[in-house]
């Protein structure tokens, strides 16, 4: 078995997922197919348990995904303690939105990119909800995420910015919303919440305090996705004001003005505690921490 063998596995620990697996490592299904086979010839063990329907790990899959990890763990140490002139090598796999690239991310990437030229960054975008799970699932080193109310074990968190969850509601369409005098007919107006993740949590638990049945029009994957749906006229959206500072769409829509605020979201980057072991990783994380200090000094 080789490292490449070992990551894809890793990654496919991860996914359950040949064709996602497949696109994201750059190799074709049936190339992904062959170096699993390959993997599971050498050890004398099924790894994955396969149908028409699912994948998932077998026991011995589970106690190799161990195994896995920790040997490219030591890899990585390894090719930065042979290296000749002390430079910083290897890669780094990070998961964010698109928002993160735009507003979070680039003065932490132009400081690692000035101090370790020579690691590659491998970059995928996405849903921010998924963030947390493409940690544990092994899918990425590093993600931008927002912090649950309580920190998950095994991850650890550096908090880049705070941001405020708010209202929208579409600027071009008044009848979209309505009212009970001056308040708010929750009831009767459409709502866009997230599908999954943090947001969706504090927007559920909002109503219950106010013993609310919300009228959900739609729930949807990704903030801008609801940015676009309540420019629309669609319904009343619930996002960060994060992300609506930097969509294209901000003026579409307007803020809502309701009581009480949401909780605002704490936004970071997290790993994995067994990553920080990581030569990689642990630039990235002491690059990312004296951002943070930079940040909160201003």
């Amino acid at each position: 078995m080789n490292i490449r063998e070992l990551k894809l596995f890793r990654h496919l620990a991860g996914t359950l997922h040949f064709g996602r697996t497949s696109q994201a490592c750059n190799i074709t299904p049936s190339g992904l197919t062959r170096a699993m086979q390959r993997l599971e010839n050498e050890l004398g063990h099924e790894l994955f348990h396969r149908d028409k329907r699912s994948v998932s790990l077998s026991p011995s899959g589970v106690v190799f995904r161990e195994y896995a990890e920790e040997v490219i763990n030591r890899w990585s140490e390894l090719q930065n303690s042979l290296s000749r002139n002390d430079t910083l090598q290897g890669e780094l796999s990070l998961y964010c939105s698109v928002t993160a690239i735009l507003s979070i991310l680039p003065a932490i990437f132009n400081r690692f990119r000035k101090e370790h030229p020579d690691v590659f960054l491998h970059l995928q975008t996405g849903d921010a909800a998924k963030a947390l799970y493409k940690i544990y699932n092994g899918e990425a080193d590093i993600s931008v995420a927002a912090l649950p109310d309580q920190q998950p074990e095994g991850l650890d968190f550096i908090e880049l910015i705070k941001t405020p969850l708010i209202f929208i509601a579409p600027d071009n369409h008044p009848r979209t919303i309505t009212y009970n005098g001056i308040d708010i007919n929750w009831r009767r107006t459409p709502i866009i919440v997230p599908e999954r993740g943090l947001g969706r949590d504090r927007v559920d638990r909002w109503f219950e305090k106010k013993s609310i049945e919300p009228n959900i029009y739609s729930q949807v994957a990704g903030n801008e996705a609801i940015i676009a749906m309540v420019g629309m006229g669609c319904g009343v959206g619930v996002v960060p004001k994060l992300v609506l500072d930097q969509s294209v769409l901000k003026e579409q829509v307007t803020i809502l003005d309701v009581s009480p605020k949401l909780k605002p979201f704490s936004v970071g980057i997290c790993t994995a505690q067994k990553n920080r072991r990581n030569p990689v990783i642990a630039a990235f994380w002491d690059i990312a921490t004296r951002e943070a200090y930079d940040v909160q000094s201003i």
